[in-house]
């Protein structure tokens, strides 16, 4: 029996392929119109340094125990950075195993009582497949009451897409819709057999025309900083720059602290929003004489 090809690492080189010119990988231009976007197969051969029919049959999905020098060739003809290099190991040298259900992700103690020290600022913990697996009174008022939510659906991929308010909640939706999906491919490598993930993009790309296209991009890139401008129903317009910690012992659990810069106007606005949406303070009774 024929073994089945290697779907993921198929799209990938192709996608890789067409998003290069000549130019930029060094050839000298040919006369002629070109009939296909980015690289010709054989070019990628050429800039490689192996047979034409190798490559092809890598790129159809046979790759037959590719080595990590040719793979290494590849990256650099292709002119993949550092994290789409480790992603085409990974997708190249795909494990065996049948999908199976991952056991629950259970929140650090330690997570969970940094969430409730920190007040002031929005934080959010994602976990596999972009999964919210908790966040803050201040987090929630900026993006939604996620415990409110079916399991399902407090996702972040599934909120920036098919939520209105939190697609409404960022100024530039494109690039924070783009930057889910590439997380999502970023994990597909990662946990190819993780039956969930094959079921939220499913979904996602049933509802969303703009996901399917960029899933089908094969882009992978991991934001672990930078800034969101968001506009916020209540607070109003917001300048947030954000950082993101990976926990030592679970690299599918991440911090996010989103921050505005002090004495801005975003600062006051998140102040608003952090009193507004504080939570009320329960009358202490443990000294309140009872009876007479």
């Amino acid at each position: 029996m024929s073994q089945e090809p290697n779907t993921a690492l198929r799209e990938f080189l192709r996608s890789r392929r067409a998003k290069i010119t000549p130019e930029e990988a060094g050839l000298l231009p040919q006369p002629g119109t070109r009939r296909v976007p980015g690289l010709r197969r054989e070019e990628v051969a050429q800039l490689a340094g192996v047979s034409v029919d190798y490559y092809v049959r890598l790129e159809r999905g046979r790759p037959a125990h590719v080595s990590e020098a040719v793979l290494d060739a590849i990256a650099r003809a292709l002119r993949l950075n550092d994290l789409e290099r480790a992603h085409l190991f990974r997708i190249a040298r795909p494990s065996r195993a049948r999908p199976r259900p991952l056991p629950p992700q259970r929140l650090r103690p330690g997570l969970r009582l940094l969430l409730d020290t920190l007040t002031d600022v929005p934080v959010v913990v994602l976990g596999r497949r972009l999964d919210v697996l908790a966040s803050n009174h201040l987090a929630r008022a900026l993006y939604t009451d996620f415990e409110a939510l079916p399991t399902r659906r407090r996702n972040m991929a599934w909120l920036i897409f098919l939520d209105e308010q939190v697609r409404a909640l960022h100024t530039n939706w494109e690039n924070a819709a783009r930057g889910a999906v590439a997380s999502l491919r970023l994990y597909a490598g990662r946990q190819p057999h993780d039956p969930a993930l094959p079921e939220l993009v499913g979904e996602l790309s049933l509802h969303d025309p703009d996901f399917r296209h960029w899933w089908a991009d094969h882009d992978v890139f991991q934001r672990t900083h930078g800034t969101k401008r968001l506009h916020h129903a209540l607070a109003g317009d917001l300048v947030l720059g954000y950082e993101t910690f990976t926990a030592t012992d679970d690299p599918y659990q991440t911090l996010g602290i989103y921050t505005a810069e002090p004495g801005s106007p975003s600062a006051d606005r998140l102040r608003l929003l952090a009193n507004w949406s504080a939570p009320a303070q329960q009358p202490d009774h443990s000294e309140v004489p009872h009876g007479g």
